[in-house]
This record gives structure tokens, sequence and C-alpha cells, in this order.
């Protein structure tokens, strides 16, 4: 037996001790004994009340019947501080997280959860697990990950670290996902978070934005020194609305010069849809610039540091390149996100074509969405219905 499965039975071992319990009789009749308090780390008295049977003699044969039942119940393992009727309840906080962890990386495996959501809970449950550690009383076993725990934390990421109403909402989000999993493993008898309410999101403001015409000017005139294969990626958000994931599946075979094309496979796509989007003249030439045409069909287009490759590399690096090079070389501000160039693309087209083919590009589901987008200084009155007269 390794040493962490002897911890693991040590544990299970300790939350099960008890005394005997028995009748004590006096002014106050009850029954008592002492058992582990997981909470408190000891011992911990146990008293249950009699004085309520008023009879002495109906008080005795309720306590001795009493006894019978819950001496086995105790030798079983129950433990009367813990709310709960499965083993699981006796692992630990670490444990339950761990277990998480390997279900999710499983499912990341099999395809059935993207890789920035896998990466997305990673960094919010180990988010959770370090506040925890650095609490006064850290929590010990997953029964107490309850309600309590979690407004604490929320008020902390909220108030205390003073982040947005959004991020304290994404938060409650991954708590109600980690909540389901462990009462579908029975670690846990109901959901951690029910009752937990999200701030309404239709008074959250967007964090990210559109970007200034002349910072656009100033990003080209940075990546075409800097990176012009992260200015095709960026051509490719900004023109064509692709989004990250989308982009790092996106082989030289999906390209078509003929037809002006770029099909995004329903694998990669988000609702798992394929679909095609049209490459404005200005995408072809700065693809031709860099030779793109010249790798093999197999390729993917962005490959390490952006260029064609065999290799598919993680969509964090468009983000990460954005973060750590473009925001920090241009002093952009953190409103200012690589998403904000799709943002800036669809506002800018909005000004010149209609929605229905802005809807189209963007593959949205139906016009509201790209409703969203339109800009306040073209939402203008009609020409076409300005001197309507009606019989009225």
């Amino acid at each position: 037996m390794d040493l962490l499965q002897k911890k693991q039975n040590s544990s299970i071992e300790e939350i099960k001790s008890f005394t005997m319990p028995k009748l004590y009789t006096g002014k106050e009749w009850y029954i008592g004994f002492m058992a582990y308090d997981p909470s408190r780390g000891g011992m911990r008295r146990k008293k249950i009340k009699l004085n309520h049977i008023e009879k002495i003699g109906d008080r005795r044969r309720y306590a001795d019947s009493f006894l019978k039942r819950l001496i086995p119940k105790l030798e079983s393992g129950w433990n009367p501080w813990i709310e709960a009727e499965h083993e699981k309840s006796y692992k630990t906080f670490t444990e339950a997280c761990e277990h998480y962890k390997k279900h999710i990386m499983k499912q990341l495996n099999d395809g059935l959860l993207r890789e920035d959501t896998y990466r997305s809970y990673i960094s919010q449950l180990r988010n959770i697990e370090n506040w925890n550690r650095d609490r006064k009383i850290p929590i010990t076993y997953i029964y107490q990950f309850d309600r309590a725990f979690i407004m604490e934390f929320l008020e902390d990421i909220y108030i205390g670290r003073q982040n947005s109403a959004r991020t304290r909402n994404n938060y409650l989000t991954f708590v109600r996902i980690f909540g389901t999993f462990l009462l579908e493993h029975q670690y846990v008898k109901v959901k951690p978070a029910e009752g937990i309410a999200s701030f309404s999101k239709r008074k959250l403001k967007k964090q990210r934005t559109i970007i200034d015409e002349k910072d656009v000017i100033r990003l080209h005139d940075y990546l075409s020194e800097k990176n012009k294969y992260f200015l095709l990626a960026s051509y490719i958000m900004h023109y064509c609305f692709v989004r990250r994931k989308e982009m790092s599946f996106i082989k030289i075979s999906d390209i078509s010069i003929k037809n002006q094309t770029l099909y995004i496979p329903e694998e990669s796509s988000k609702n798992g849809v394929g679909g095609t989007v049209t490459l404005t003249a200005k995408v072809i030439h700065l693809m031709l610039d860099l030779n793109i045409f010249d790798y093999p069909d197999t390729y993917y287009l962005f490959s390490e540091n952006f260029k064609p490759g065999k290799l598919r590399k993680s969509e964090k690096q468009f983000t990460d390149f954005w973060a750590y090079h473009v925001r920090k070389d241009l002093n952009f501000p953190d409103k200012y996100q690589f998403y904000s160039l799709k943002d800036t693309g669809i506002t800018s087209m909005l000004r010149t074509h209609d929605v229905i083919t802005v809807r189209d590009q963007a593959r949205h589901s139906d016009i509201q969405m790209t409703d969203k987008y339109t800009p306040h200084d073209i939402q203008q009155a009609n020409s076409l219905i300005t001197n309507h007269e009606g019989v009225f």
C-alpha cells in the first residue's frame, strides 16, 4: 500500500472514530457520546436530548431503542457532524479536485471539451484551491465545499480582489459545473452552489471594445515590421470573423484562391456546423506576399510562430502574442483584446454593407446577433420613410 493510500485510509478512520454512546440521567436526560468533527480537527461531544419525552418510562424505552440503532450506525462509519451518506463525503477536498482534473482531461482527449475551456476550468479550480490554502482555517474534506464556502470565495473575487461582475459570474458558472460533477460522483448530496444567483447579464458591460482607427493603423504598421504572419491572423480575425480555435485548425487546403473563400470545418467550428467565409482581396494579397501557397496543402496555416507547418499549435498562441507583445509594445489598454479585431471588423463592415451580408460573413445564427455590433453613428433614420405621409 502506497503512502497516499495509507493517508487516505487514516483520514477515513479518523472521521469514523467515536466513544460508545450511553444514556445520561438527572436534571437533563440525553444520550451522549464523542465523535470526530473534521471541521474542528478533533473530538466533539454530541448530545441527543430526551427531556421532551414527558414520562420517565417512555424516555428509557426510547433511549434503549435509539441506542440499539445508533451504535451499529456509528460502527458502520456514520459521523453525526457530516451530513452525508456516502463514504466519498469523507474524501478530502484535494482528492475530489484531483479526480475532477482527471475527468476533464479525459473529456479533452475525447474531444468533448475545447482546449480553452479545459484551460479555463483548470485555472479557476487552481485559484479556488490556492484561495482555500491561504484561508485562516482551510476546508479539508469535500463535504465542507458548501454554499457558505462558495459565497465567501465569490465575495473575495468581487469585493476583495475588485474583479468585475462578469468575472464573478464566470467563477459561479464554473462552481456550478464542478458542483454537478461532485453530485454525480456522490461526493455531495446536493449541488453546493444551489440558490446562489448570478448578476444580471443584461446590466453587464462588455469587457472588450472596438479599436480606434488610429490604433488599427498603428497595429498594422507594427505587425508589418514585427510579424507579418500574425498580421495575417489579425486580418482573418478582422475581415473574416474567424474564431481563434477555428484559425488554429485552418489548413492550406481549406483556402480557395479561385473562389476567394475559406472553409471552416464542422470539427473546429464553435457551433459544430461547417461554413464558408469570403476572403477579401487584402487577405489574399497578404497570403501571396507570404508565399502561403508554396507550402503543402496538409500544412496548418498557423503553426510555429504563426507560419505554415505540420504541427497544429494551440489557439492560445494568438492571445498570448497579443497580450505579451502587441498590447505591451503598443501600450494598448486591456479592453483592446485580440477578439476586438472581430468586433472592429464587423462594426466597420456594417458601415458599408447590409446586415444580411455581414451576418453571413460572421456566421451568426440570426440578425439580432449581428445587430449588436451596429455603431450608434449609423443608427439613423431611414431616408425611404422620412417623408412618408399616411392618411392619418
